[in-house]
């Protein structure tokens, strides 16, 4: 596409206020609440995230696309971002071993984009009002839009997990391997099972509203919760199946959503935060080895770290150390931890990745 021929489109947010640039590929109009991610690197990996879903994303890295996309660099079977909003759109790309263009990606999958936006001024904007919903479109008329955003359902009570979950379950790994894992996929990302089936472990990956009696049925040696979208609030189903895995103290291991659920089981609230986590270098402290992480972040929710300080039954166990907020805890008398960032990265650093040796050692040590 020839830069001559793209359209006008604009970034239009709840508040009213309103950003220019130039759409990619299909018009038309996109909704979903803006954040932004401060990666340099990994777009495919954050736009097939469905942890994602219902978003629409800025990135704050001024040139998108100049790699290209390659198939064995997704995290899911399809973008799951409402739509992207970038600074630098890169229409080439240049590296060997990419097989297509981001705009042939994004025109395959119906994916609505713009670029030159003015990405800064924006991040410096949300930063400070929050996150709210927004649209990008090519339609004119600026009143319509904003009526139709008006019709847009917040983020905070939306459920989202069963927009992104598996509708049957499936299997994953190697089926001689050691240990059997049952997984609730609330939004599952490709490289947390690929972590998991290198350490030995054949998973069965179950819909987002499984029980516990689907999921024991398998016979396995721990239980695991997965990432994905949406608030953690409405996901009922889930957090009963938590209650019933502790009450056995059967190994049970979650990542992000799933760090959330674990926290709602046991009667520890969660909360919308202003603008969420979001990127690639965020620092974590271990305070029960004292050492840091540098991690990958990705929610919107986190759990609230009072509640776990004052739990009887509860620790923390890491630290954000940009605002302090709660970034993972483990029960005291029973086989269960969870995380709010992800260890299995993609994109990102591998730092946290000896959670999952550590889920690994519980499981061994409760078939001792």
């Amino acid at each position: 596409m020839k830069y001559t021929q793209r359209k006008r489109a604009i970034l239009l947010l709840a508040d009213g206020t309103v950003f220019e640039g130039k759409s990619i590929g299909r018009d038309g109009t996109s909704f979903g609440e803006i954040c932004y991610n401060t990666g340099m690197t990994g777009y495919q990996e954050i736009f097939t995230d469905p942890s994602y879903f219902g978003q629409l994303m800025l990135t704050t890295n001024a040139h998108i696309g100049n790699y290209g996309v390659n198939d064995n660099e997704v995290e899911s079977n399809s973008i799951k971002i409402a739509g992207l909003i970038c600074k630098n759109f890169s229409f080439n790309y240049s590296r060997d071993n990419a097989q297509s263009s981001l705009e042939s990606y994004f025109e395959k999958e119906n994916i609505m984009a713009i670029s030159d936006i003015d990405t800064r001024a924006v991040v410096r904007y949300i930063r400070d009002k929050g996150a709210m919903n927004a649209v990008i479109s090519t339609e004119a008329d600026l009143n319509l839009l904003k009526e139709q955003l008006k019709a847009v359902p917040n983020m905070k009570g939306l459920e989202l997990a069963s927009k992104v979950s598996t509708i049957k379950s499936y299997f994953f790994g190697d089926e001689k391997a050691p240990i059997k894992i049952s997984a609730l996929d609330l939004g599952i990302k490709n490289n947390i099972l690929r972590n998991l089936a290198n350490r030995g472990c054949y998973i069965k990956v179950f819909p987002f509203n499984a029980t516990f009696e689907e999921m024991k049925a398998f016979n396995p040696d721990g239980f695991f919760l997965s990432n994905g979208p949406g608030d953690p609030e409405p996901l009922k189903k889930a957090q009963e199946l938590v209650k019933e895995i502790i009450q056995r103290d059967l190994p049970l291991f979650g990542i992000c959503l799933g760090h959330q659920i674990i926290a709602l089981a046991n009667g520890i609230s969660t909360y919308k935060m202003h603008n969420g986590h979001r990127g690639i270098n965020h620092p974590v402290k271990n305070v029960i080895t004292g050492k840091g992480e540098v991690t990958s972040q990705n929610h919107g929710f986190v759990v609230k770290r009072e509640d776990v300080e004052d739990h009887k039954d509860f620790e923390v166990t890491h630290i954000h150390l940009n605002d302090e907020t709660l970034a993972g805890m483990r029960m005291k008398n029973k086989n269960c931890f969870s995380v709010q960032y992800h260890p299995e990265a993609s994109p990102g650093p591998h730092d946290s990745s000896y959670l999952f040796d550590q889920f690994i050692e519980n499981i061994k040590a409760s078939k001792k």
